[in-house]
Parts: structure tokens; C-alpha cells; sequence
């Protein structure tokens, strides 16, 4: 019976501390966040038939491509060199916890066999169900599996394009009726959510269409998007369905986590995070790791190893997870530059991961010499600065260091506590490493 007691109180806790005006979120999904907040990685898949022109996936608008042209875009799109279990097995070797793959971007094309637009992966020349092959691939490796949608369709005569920021020229003459589109869209959500199994996650893209650009002091939604409707329906056919929306705004009531575009927490380097980060909500960054989402030929401009480290460990640091992008090529492969990256940060996450995985956020925000992970008893210092021989961290929250080591093969630290300071001494590295992590054993 004080089993049942306390497992019951620390449900209550949990969904005071989650709570949201009009939304309690089920103990599944509760669940389903504590999960998400300790995975730290996953990958994020941008493809689609605006692969194939190689200028990224907003080219259908950045070229005003008209609807009657960008269709053909269909009749050539045969992925032969798609693979699924070699996609599936890229992100597990590179130490992500799940994949969000595009299921239908602004360009209206849906990857999926849906019933509800002629527009899908079934009638191109490929004519399988690309959402079903990874989803199928996902639940057998074991990596959960989060299914980007977008609100905005840049081809749907009765998408309110009116009131809209983007797809103004691709020669679309109807009138808007979102009752209509907001009905094939509960369609399309219902069928990713009864005939692909578990979904770990739903993430929105395209509210931001309908309101005035990030930073501005008012950013209401033209349009009444029925969240509620939405949301609800999600959460009753899959009550521990994640629920994120990249509006970039404080989240709204139903959602169950909170995302960051090109931005850390805190941060606003992109132009697009005004917002401030939830105190109540697990959170996620996402980023590119050239410059573009969906292929681009020409964009050559690819993150460093040391930079993509830094961001997934300066998130770590923050409390937020990191969601890596790759646009796959026109074929379905995956091209060498993306694929070389992610098995670096897998063979690092190996000898390292202990200090990411089921980590919290520091006690201190990221520093310039790098940053802090924690766990129960344990406190991970991050250094990136090579230069730096020893780490002072103030108002450290333990009185006693019990043991300072190298998490990657133990090697005695000296670390010295005095009147709340913690002095950490940092040994001489080879130049090729870009974090030295030191583990601090701490108690209260």
C-alpha cells in the first residue's frame, strides 16, 4: 500500500508540475516526457520531392513555382537508393534516441499513403509508403519515431493563403476555407496515428505563416488554428503522443514540449527565438549541419565535428535536447559529408555518453572555457577552451567532491573545495580533442 501511495503522489506531483490551463496531460504522456527529456539526440530528416531541384525545401516558394508545375515534380521522384534499415542504423550508430522524419512539408506532398490527396509517395514511380518503411525499420531497432507536419500548404486551394506570409505565387486563385482544410488535416493525422503504430511524437511547422514575423509585439495568429481539436484528437488516439509546435512562442495548452529553431535556450543568434524557454515543458533544439535543411547542392558550408559536439553538449548543459538535421539526396542516400559527422558523434558518444544520456541541466549556464552536466552525485565538467588549465566554478551546490577523474579513462583530477568555489585542474590533451570531460563525485 505506501508503494501504490507514493507512485500515486509522484503522478500528482508530476502533472501539477506539468500542468497547463485546459490540458492535463495522461500519466502515459507524463511518462513519455521524462523519456524524451533524458534521450538528448535524435535526427531530424528533411526529403521529399523538393529534394530533387537541389535548392533546399522552400524552393517551390522561393521560386514562386506554380502547383500545376511543381506536381511534376512527383513523376520523377523514385528514391531507388532509399534504405530504411541503413537510415535507421545510421542514427543509432551516431547515439540518437529517435528520428523525426518529414511525413508532409509546406509543399503539400505527402509521403505516406493517405487517402486524402493525390499528392503522395504512392502515385510517384517509387510507390511504396516511405513512412511505413521507416516506422516499421524505427520499431524494430528500437528508436522511437517522431512525424513532422506542416499546418501550411503552399498547393491547397483551401489552405487560407490569404492571410498568409508565404506561397503567395504559386498560382492558386481559390478561396480559403479552413473548416475544410482543418478537416483533411485531422484526416491525414488520424491515419499517421492509427496505421503506422507507437508515434512518439508529432512536430508542427507553419503557424508562423499565419501571424506577423518573429520579433514583432504582436504575434497573433490571423487565423483560429483549433488547437484544441487538433491537440485533442492526437492525445485520444495515442495518449502518449508528444505534442510540439515550432511557432516560436511561449507553448500553448496541449503541447507537451517546447522547440528551439537554430537556437539554444537563451539565445537568439538566428532571428526566430524571442520566446522564453518553459520551466514546466522538456525542450529541443534543432540545426542544420551545413546550412540547409533539405538538399542543396551548393551549400558546402558543413559544422565542424567540434561544433556539432559543442552545440549537442552546450544543450545538454541547458537541459535540451539536440535535433540534428540531414537532408538526404534526391535517391534516398545519405550524402558522405552528413554520414561521416554522425558516426563521429557516435564513436564519441561511446566513451562519453555517460555525461549526456539521463543528464540534467547544469547547475550554471554555459561558460566560455565550456559547461557543466549533472546527475545524482555527479557533476560532469565540460572544457572546451584548450588553453585553460584549471576551471573555478562559483556557488558550487555540494559540499563535499569526493573523487575528480577523466570520464574516459579515470585518470585522477585534482579538485579542490573552499568556501563554496570549486577549483578543477585540467590536464594537458592532444590538440584533436574537443571536450575534456572531467567526472565529479559530489555529495550534499
Amino acid at each position: 500500500m505506501k508503494k501504490i501511495v507514493t507512485v500515486l503522489l509522484a503522478t500528482f506531483v508530476s502533472i501539477q508540475l506539468f500542468a497547463q490551463p485546459g490540458y492535463t496531460p495522461a500519466a502515459e504522456n507524463l511518462k513519455a516526457r521524462e523519456w524524451f527529456s533524458n534521450a538528448k539526440f535524435g535526427l531530424f530528416v528533411h526529403w521529399g520531392p523538393f529534394s530533387i531541384p537541389g535548392d533546399g525545401e522552400w524552393v517551390m516558394n522561393q521560386r514562386n513555382i506554380t502547383v500545376k508545375n511543381y506536381t511534376r515534380l512527383m513523376d520523377f521522384f523514385n528514391p531507388i537508393g532509399f534504405d530504411a534499415h541503413q537510415w535507421v542504423s545510421m542514427a543509432k550508430d551516431a547515439g540518437m534516441q529517435y528520428i523525426t522524419l518529414i511525413t508532409r512539408h509546406h509543399d503539400g506532398f505527402s509521403m505516406f499513403n493517405t487517402k486524402y490527396s493525390d499528392f503522395n509517395i504512392m502515385n510517384s514511380p517509387y510507390h511504396k509508403d516511405i513512412v511505413k518503411e521507416i516506422a516499421d525499420e524505427c520499431h524494430k531497432q528500437g528508436i522511437k519515431l517522431f512525424l513532422y507536419y506542416s499546418l501550411l500548404d503552399w498547393r491547397r486551394d483551401d489552405y487560407p493563403r490569404e492571410t498568409g506570409r508565404t506561397g503567395q505565387g504559386t498560382g492558386r486563385t481559390g478561396k480559403g476555407d479552413y473548416a475544410s482544410y482543418l478537416q483533411f488535416m485531422k484526416n491525414q493525422l488520424t491515419e499517421l496515428l492509427t496505421n503506422y503504430g507507437t508515434i512518439a511524437g508529432i512536430w508542427f511547422d507553419g503557424h508562423w505563416d499565419q501571424t506577423a514575423p518573429e520579433g514583432a509585439a504582436d504575434r497573433s495568429a490571423r487565423i483560429d488554428w483549433k488547437y484544441d481539436e487538433i491537440y485533442g484528437l492526437i492525445h485520444k488516439l495515442q495518449p502518449q503522443c508528444l505534442i510540439g509546435n515550432n511557432h516560436h512562442l511561449t507553448p500553448f495548452p496541449g503541447e507537451d514540449f517546447q522547440m528551439f529553431e537554430k537556437d539554444l535556450p537563451g539565445e537568439n543568434k538566428s532571428g526566430l527565438t524571442f520566446q522564453k524557454p518553459s520551466d514546466q515543458l522538456p525542450l529541443e533544439t534543432c540545426e542544420t549541419i551545413n546550412g540547409s535543411w533539405g538538399f542543396n547542392i551548393t551549400d558546402t558550408t558543413y559544422k565542424t565535428h567540434e561544433e556539432l559536439l559543442q552545440y549537442l553538449v552546450k544543450a545538454s548543459g541547458l537541459g535540451v535536447n539536440f535535433l540534428l538535421n540531414i537532408g538526404p539526396m534526391p535517391n534516398g542516400k545519405t550524402q558522405p559529408e552528413f554520414i561521416e559527422r554522425l558516426h563521429w558523434m557516435g564513436a564519441w558518444l561511446k566513451t562519453y555518453g555517460e555525461s549526456i544520456y539521463n543528464s540534467k541541466a547544469g547547475y550554471i549556464r554555459p561558460q566560455s572555457w565550456g559547461c557543466v552536466t549533472q546527475k545524482p552525485g555527479k557533476v560532469y565538467v565540460h572544457v572546451f577552451d584548450r588553453n585553460a588549465t584549471a576551471v573555478t566554478l562559483e556557488k558550487f551546490p555540494f559540499k563535499t567532491i569526493t573523487k575528480a577523474y577523466l570520464l574516459k579513462d579515470k585518470t585522477t583530477v585534482t579538485a579542490q573545495l573552499n568556501n563554496g568555489t570549486a577549483t578543477v585542474n585540467i590536464i594537458a590533451r592532444s590538440g584533436d580533442e574537443p571536450d575534456e570531460v572531467i567526472v565529479l563525485e559530489v555529495k550534499d
